[in-house]
């Protein structure tokens, strides 16, 4: 996929970022898919973490849900609050409406590489898909 233009707020946030990041934005804790979605990643994080990078994942719930959904599935790596919905916003992830809920996340995968630079962004419009962890896979393989 081809890097997204971000907001000023996005690139100053990705830009604090090391070394290489994979940020997975998904809509809610304690989900299906989102729970699937984060199982997977845990259960091959040696894939992110033999190409030295870091995994995070963000979620417009609170730290205290996440905490709790952390600690339930045993997630290996970074939970993010943006409850104030102001980072899913700036990198154009956000669901005005979501059935019914007002300011949820989408499901969105981005690698930002040690600048701080989008190398890989997919923001899915349907919540029920994955991103394609192959092509970040691969995209983490060419920043080696």
């Amino acid at each position: 996929m081809c890097p997204r233009i971000l907001s000023a707020a996005a690139q100053s946030w990705a830009s604090k970022l090391r070394p290489e990041s994979v940020v997975l934005f998904v809509p809610f804790a304690f989900t299906g898919v989102c729970t699937t979605e984060l199982c997977s990643v845990r259960d091959n994080l040696s894939n992110y973490a033999n190409l030295t990078a870091e995994v995070l994942a963000i979620s417009v719930d609170s730290p205290f849900a996440q905490k709790q959904w952390k600690d339930k599935e045993n997630l290996n790596f970074t939970l993010l609050s943006d409850f104030n919905r102001e980072v899913c916003k700036a990198y154009g992830a956000y669901y005005d409406n979501f059935n019914g809920f007002h300011g949820v996340a989408k499901r969105a995968a981005f690698v930002i590489d040690k600048t701080g630079k989008v190398r890989y962004a997919e923001v899915l419009d349907s919540a029920g898909n994955l991103p394609n962890f192959d092509q970040i896979r691969e995209t983490l393989q060419s920043l080696a």
